[in-house]
């Protein structure tokens, strides 16, 4: 089945085909900066990325995907394209080191917060982790290839070689504070991704460059390639001096290394169209003369907590940690990270995602039931079976997940799975409805993720025993103590369900 997505670049719904015949799809995912545990809005970028993989591999189509871990500070102005203010590796720095001396890191830590590599790879381990718990396909992918998903600072020689075939010819300078700037008006395309106009930019960017600044460089929207700092957190020995990097030459030069000259799909949230994703495409190209830098471009649009902008002041950024010790599974994590279309700005909310536990709970006890029942008869292809071809022709539209999961719930909700199934008299088995079960959820990916969260895990042997202790007093007639046992179960974030097999129980966000 043709999966068919919107390109950034051309603004219309185009038809996926690898740039050979036969070969694997090359996809280039903009991953994390690891100065700070990625939050829920992060990882709805990656998990819609995660999406389209899942999506164009049910379809049979081979995908190589890779995804950095940049370990190389960002300056806290980076959507000014010469990348000013303060290095975010810096303040990462600085609030370990606080919480180091205030003894409130997490147990079991050690680190050296005055070592800047050191603190880059806590944070790279710690987003591992969670897209890991999240079932992000890469990241099992680079259990057995690292490269997939890089490190910038393994890639200095890559990106010198690259400033200085830029400068060489000619689509890049030195200013007269020592700064490599790519020059835009060498690059006639420059702002076709994100529709910027360069007699707009010139404009409208005085207000955000300061003017000494601006009087070096040959136009106001020319961006950082390398710039001398010897007193930065991080610098390495370049031709211009000892420096760092400019933070779009780290993408181009991972993406060209690992994928080739042209890559087929470059994903990342809307927020990198520009300046990274258009300065990326000017780089690229210059530097390596290809037709194109990535043939599709897709952006995941924001994510809003409660109908407003995550704030850090409002208590509305969530990491998945978070989520996880208040009673929450990354399937239901993962499950309302996806359900809204990635074009569309999803609104997260706590009751959101206890739905989404709910739905959870329901489509494994649905596994268990086809699990324990997959020999049991019925007439002809079940609802799942039914199913498949709707649901994969939803996903394969643009992603339209929310008509694949209309279509998912719908033949789920078709099966009592708190009763003995029905023998029919049909071929088929509940097998095959248990198989098409799981090659929908394959696109999901939520059945096989772990239920229970990090460090806030519940003692499952401590639920057994207050439920054994709730049923003993419900067999005495002690209803008071039964229902104060359900009570301190709901306080620990467990919810009980009594059925014809017993009790049974699943998590609830808290």
């Amino acid at each position: 089945m043709e999966v068919r997505l919107y390109n950034t670049l051309s603004r219309e719904v185009e038809p996926i085909v690898p740039s050979s015949q036969g070969q694997s799809l090359t996809f280039y995912t903009c991953g994390p900066t690891v100065y700070d545990y990625a939050h829920i809005g992060n990882f709805r970028a990656f998990l819609n990325a995660d999406m389209l993989r899942r999506t164009l591999e049910a379809s049979g189509q081979g995908v190589r995907q890779v995804m950095n871990i940049t370990d190389v500070g960002h300056m806290t102005q980076d959507s000014i394209a010469d990348g000013g203010g303060q290095d975010k590796m810096q303040i990462a720095a600085d609030r370990l080191r606080e919480a180091k001396e205030a003894g409130t890191l997490p147990k079991g830590t050690d680190i050296d917060p005055s070592d800047p590599m050191a603190v880059a790879e806590y944070y790279a381990q710690a987003f591992l982790e969670d897209a890991a718990a999240l079932g992000i396909r890469v990241v099992a992918d680079a259990q057995s290839e690292p490269e997939l998903m890089p490190r910038p600072t393994a890639y200095m020689p890559q990106m010198i070689a690259t400033v200085e075939r830029l400068v060489e010819s000619e689509h890049a300078y030195v200013a007269e504070d020592g700064v490599v700037y790519f020059d835009v008006q060498s690059f006639p395309e420059y702002g076709a991704l994100s529709g910027n106009a360069l007699e707009d930019l010139r404009s409208g960017e005085g207000g955000r460059v300061d003017a000494a600044t601006q009087a070096i460089k040959r136009h106001p929207a020319d961006f950082m390639l390398w710039k001398p700092d010897p007193e930065h957190v991080m610098r390495w020995q370049s031709p211009w001096g000892e420096g760092y990097p400019g933070w779009h030459l780290e993408c181009s030069v991972m993406a060209n290394a690992l994928l080739g000259d042209e890559v087929d799909i470059h994903s990342g949230g809307e927020d990198n169209i520009f300046p990274h994703h258009e300065c990326e495409i000017a780089q690229s190209r210059s530097a390596t003369g290809a037709a194109s830098f990535a043939r599709y471009w897709f952006h995941t649009r924001f994510l809003f907590v409660d109908g407003k902008k995550m704030s850090k002041s409002a208590g509305s950024v969530h990491t998945l940690r978070d989520l996880c010790d208040r009673g929450a599974s990354p399937a239901a994590v993962r499950l309302e990270l996806i359900r809204t279309h990635y074009r569309s700005n999803a609104n997260f909310t706590f009751q959101g995602l206890r739905d989404a536990q709910r739905q959870v709970a329901r489509w494994h006890r649905l596994r268990q039931w086809l699990v324990e029942n997959g020999d049991a008869s019925i007439d002809g292809p079940g609802p799942l079976q039914q199913a498949r071809e709707s649901f994969m022709a939803a996903m394969c539209d643009d992603l339209n997940v929310s008509g694949a999961l209309g279509v998912f719930s719908e033949a789920v909700s078709a099966w009592p799975v708190d009763a003995a199934p029905t023998s029919g008299s049909g071929p088929g088995t509940l097998a095959g409805e248990l198989e098409a079960l799981l090659e929908m959820d394959a696109v999901l990916g939520v059945l096989d993720l772990r239920c229970e969260g990090g460090e806030g895990d519940i003692d499952q042997n401590h639920v057994a025993a207050l439920i054994e202790a709730r049923n003993t007093a419900r067999g005495a007639e002690d209803f008071g103590e039964a229902d104060r046992i359900r009570d301190e179960l709901l306080g620990m974030g467990v919810a009980i369900k009594d059925g014809p097999d017993g009790t049974s129980w699943t998590r609830v966000v808290q």
